[in-house]
């Protein structure tokens, strides 16, 4: 057992997790601020378009990781349509889902250069706070079209409505600062509507800025959690049909077979700690699980407009703003 170790471990044990006998947890621990810039770190992990960021924040409580998950989903702010003027709409699709429809798609446009609207906004508002967009499609048959023909492709003239219909609208001087592709649709391909021919879709937006607090469509990340990091220990040597039989009670990578037949830990931080080897009685005591009460894995995969480790930036930026508040409330008292 790795009790010895300065990291406080929370044990996985069959059906309970137990606390390591030399870690009290946080019941009697005092927050001192010397002792927290000394154990915190942030390590970044992996940070690429596909993926998304991973990054380990080490030494810290359980309510500041996830206070920053929070805000990442909830208050970082990003531009979405919140107004659907509809003109005409002869689709299938009735007004109030295709109004919605908009509302989620995701807008390439930096919520940072553009201010919140106020009470006293105009309804069309202005070249600071506000994005106008128009979406005109019209379903036609193709003249050179066949009877025999079954692709829709080959039939109609805009049958399908994408994302990439939408057309900017500059007001002011927005047309000087910004380009189209700028605040345009982080993806053209997004399917919003099918339409047949007589079907007409004519449509004014209004995008703003907003947080996720208000709507789900505001929030600027697809995913943001967090885990514990696992740790797990070989209690004794595990070789032949048992060192695979190991293997696979955990997930793939994590323990690997050696040339003599022999598991080993290859690599504990991708386990999802699932206790599948308590099934076998002959191997239960065999390995040690536990996870680092302090080292968060976060993953974060941004929708587009921000990158993900702006994302972070600006929570941390928006905790920061909250405790400044917190203080002068208390300071003026």
């Amino acid at each position: 057992m790795p009790g010895n170790t300065k990291q406080p471990l929370l044990y996985l044990e069959e059906y309970r997790l137990k606390q390591d006998p030399q870690d009290y947890g946080l019941a009697d621990e005092v927050f001192n601020m010397s002792a927290f810039k000394s154990k915190l770190q942030v390590v970044i992990v992996r940070n690429d378009e596909e993926q998304g960021l991973e990054f380990d924040l080490i030494g810290v409580y359980p309510a500041i990781a996830n206070a920053f998950r929070r805000l990442m989903l909830s208050e970082v702010p990003s531009m979405a349509i919140e107004k659907v003027y509809i003109y005409n709409n002869t689709s299938i699709i009735q007004d109030e889902v295709l109004a919605h429809r908009m509302g989620l798609l995701p807008l390439k446009a930096d919520p940072r250069l553009f201010a919140y609207r106020t009470e006293e906004s105009t309804e069309q508002g202005t070249e600071q706070d506000t994005l106008e967009y128009e979406l005109k499609v019209k379903c036609t048959r193709r003249k050179d079209a066949t009877k025999d023909q079954s692709n829709f492709d080959d039939i109609y003239k805009n049958h399908k409505v994408y994302s990439g219909h939408l057309k900017w609208l500059p007001k002011g001087k927005q047309g000087q600062i910004y380009s189209e592709s700028s605040v345009s649709c982080i993806h053209d391909d997004i399917l919003i509507a099918q339409l047949r021919p007589g079907h007409e879709l004519d449509l004014r937006l209004i995008a703003v800025k907003g947080i996720g607090k208000d709507h789900a469509k505001f929030s600027p990340v697809a995913t943001a959690y967090y885990r514990l990091l696992p740790q797990i220990t070989l209690n004794r040597e595990v070789s032949g049909k048992d060192a695979y039989l190991l293997q696979n009670c955990f997930s793939p990578g994590v323990i690997g077979i050696d040339e003599n037949d022999c598991a080993y830990v290859k690599d504990a931080r991708y386990d999802s700690c699932s206790r599948n080897v308590f099934r076998y009685p002959h191997l239960s005591d065999a390995v040690t699980m536990a996870r680092v009460r302090d080292h968060y894995i976060f993953n974060v995969e941004s929708v587009g407009a921000l990158k993900p480790e702006v994302i972070f930036l600006e929570a941390v930026k928006v905790l920061k703003k909250k405790c400044r508040a917190f203080i002068d409330e208390i300071e003026a008292e």
